[in-house]
């Protein structure tokens, strides 16, 4: 082993240099362009790269942007257990709703969502990525609330969590109305209105005097 050989080399490998100039680049192409009017040609030319190394990595256009959306929405911050289902759901979908209002997301999202449709092994990756983590720490929030005591054991927790994301995306693709902190608040409440049980009416107390005519 020669002594250039058994220095350590300082930095990131240039493989993962490269890839992660690719990933800022397509992000940057994504967020202005869309997932169809994403260039690779110029993606390449932007990072550095030949084209061939990015189908190298990535066979379609629409894994390198699964890639790069997942890079940046996967910094959204773990929601705490608080014992309150109320607040556990708001820590759950705010940071993550705040996260994706700060740039153009939806357009990206649009376009990932019709390669969805259309390709049942890139659905199955896309929804490990981007479903089925955060459905699985809001069934966990759910199952707890459960265990508490603070909905029925029926509760149909899949449909729930439906009802809850939902109307974040709904917003995010159609852009109609904010997508704020209020917004979270409501839909937490609503859901939560139809799904816990009614809380019994206090007894009526007769105070009429019963010999009174």
């Amino acid at each position: 082993m020669t002594e250039a050989s058994a220095t350590v080399r300082r930095g990131r490998p240039r493989n993962e240099k490269a890839r992660e100039a690719i990933l800022d680049v397509a992000m940057g192409a994504l967020l202005a362009h869309g997932v169809a009017a994403m260039n690779m040609d110029v993606v390449a030319a932007a990072a550095g790269v030949s084209k061939a190394t990015i189908y190298r990595w990535w066979p379609s256009k629409e894994t390198l942007a699964m890639d790069a959306l997942y890079r940046t929405w996967e910094s959204a911050p773990a929601a705490p257990d608080t014992g309150s289902l109320r607040d556990d759901l708001r820590n759950l979908l705010w940071p993550w709703t705040e996260l994706i209002t700060r740039r153009p997301y939806g357009r990206v999202i649009a376009g990932l969502l019709g390669q969805v449709l259309t390709d049942p092994d890139f659905a199955l990756t896309y929804r490990a990525r981007f479903l089925d983590q955060r459905r699985d720490h809001g069934r966990m929030i759910l199952q707890e609330a459960i265990a508490r005591g603070e909905i029925p054991a029926r509760t149909r927790i899949e449909t729930v969590l439906d009802m809850l994301y939902g109307p974040i995306y709904h917003r995010l693709m159609h852009g109609h109305a904010p997508l704020d902190r209020a917004f979270v608040d409501d839909i937490v409440d609503i859901v939560l209105d139809g799904i816990r049980p009614p809380t019994k009416p206090e007894p009526c107390h007769d105070t009429t005097d019963p010999e009174t005519p």
